[in-house]
């Protein structure tokens, strides 16, 4: 099983919130870096950051987070979260979510192998391409 693990620049509470709605998910933890043990204080400044997040999707899937350090921050590039649906409205409507505040980088629309397709830039960085599968493929 493949679960994506994504790091935010201090938004992760506010993403893991906006994909709960966007996609149905259930959020299951949201630990704070201040509830780490005594020994692992958190860095001054930094107590309300998410210190590791985990979400269940309705189909199963996992997704998991957390705030990186300023230090360790990266653009996210070379990936795009991929999301599978087989019913074409649903995958417009969680598609149309997910780019709401971000940027469509290809319109959802039908093409030669899917029903439905479409790619963008959530507003918290994060690339994802939303497929609605043809038959057979």
């Amino acid at each position: 099983m493949l679960n994506p693990y994504l790091f935010y620049q201090d938004t992760c509470e506010a993403a893991f919130n906006f994909y709960a709605k966007a996609l149905g998910g259930k959020i299951e933890a949201m630990l704070r870096a201040s509830e780490a043990p005594a020994d692992m204080p958190a860095t001054p400044g930094r107590e309300k950051t998410i210190m590791h997040a985990r979400m269940s999707l309705p189909d199963g899937s996992v997704l998991m987070a957390s705030d990186t350090p300023p230090e360790h921050v990266q653009k996210p590039q070379g990936f795009s979260i991929s999301l599978t649906l087989t019913d074409p409205a649903e995958a417009e409507r969680k598609f149309n979510a997910l780019a709401d505040g971000g940027t469509v980088t290809m319109p959802f629309s039908k093409t030669f192998w899917a029903k439905g397709f479409g790619m963008c830039v959530d507003r918290f960085g994060i690339p994802w391409m939303v497929n609605c599968p043809a038959e057979g493929m």
